[in-house]
């Protein structure tokens, strides 16, 4: 489990700078074959976060405040409204139950949801419809509600924002300083509600799981950091398309919904 979650972790994070979103997305599908899903996410996000911050500190200087403003706050907002609607979101609630190779699987709402949006979302960095998708500076605020709603329900909020803030023409420092301060305020958001429902036991428990995770995240965003300018990520990229597909269907399945 360690070496797993550690070894995504840090790929994930390399990934991120290259990309504009990884992290979350390939994640949490790694810490949900050993979690239940809101635990999941809870321990994703704080992952996601801590490595946020690192990274602010290696680009930050390069945010376009305009827009961090215009995109941020809104994203900030939606994702509480995310986070809470995950709350009400049962994972116990389950649709219907089938039986495969004489194992029972339950297919619950939460698990079905999920399962749905990593599908999606990894779906739109590759479909050509969605690879060449952009938007106008006069949806950033719509952009940034969308993208925070997903990100405080699912932590799936990378791939919307850069749809978004792609096309707006902005030097490749300031897009990815931009996109890091915009996701430390969904982050902050999500964790104060997913917080709220969980015992402290839960990250004591888990606390040198989160440490070799987030120590994992750090060195690959700064490697990232390093070869931003050098590399390529298309084999990364199908990688990531196959992982989340099989992983995604898995979820939906009930297979992987604990």
């Amino acid at each position: 489990m360690y070496f797993a979650i550690a070894a995504t972790a840090f790929l994930a994070s390399v990934l991120t700078f290259f990309s504009g979103f990884g992290l979350g997305t390939i994640l949490l599908p790694v810490f949900a074959l050993f979690f239940d899903l809101p635990t999941a996410i809870l321990l994703t996000a704080i992952v996601h976060f801590l490595n946020n911050v690192f990274k602010f500190f290696l680009v930050g200087k390069k945010i376009n405040k305009k827009i961090f403003l215009s995109f941020g706050l809104p994203s900030l907002i939606a994702a509480f409204a995310g986070a809470w609607c995950l709350k009400q979101i049962s994972s116990t609630y389950y649709l219907f139950s089938y039986q495969l190779f004489s194992q029972i699987f339950s297919v619950s709402l939460l698990g079905l949801l999920i399962g749905t949006l990593m599908v999606f979302f990894a779906l739109w960095e590759v479909l050509p419809f969605f690879k060449h998708l952009s938007f106008s500076e006069n949806k950033l605020m719509a952009g940034g509600f969308l993208s925070g709603f997903f990100g405080g329900l699912t932590g799936h909020q990378g791939a919307l924002r850069t749809a978004f803030l792609m096309r707006l023409k902005l030097e490749k420092e300031t897009f990815i300083a931009t996109g890091i301060a915009v996701a430390c305020l969904v982050d902050v958001a999500r964790m104060s509600v997913y917080a709220a429902s969980v015992s402290s036991g839960l990250l004591h428990k888990n606390y040198q799981l989160l440490i070799c995770a987030v120590l994992s995240a750090w060195i690959g965003a700064f490697i990232g950091n390093k070869l931003l300018k050098k590399t390529t990520y298309s084999f990364i990229k199908w990688f990531v398309l196959v992982f989340m597909m099989i992983i995604g269907t898995l979820v939906i399945s009930g297979i992987l919904n604990k």
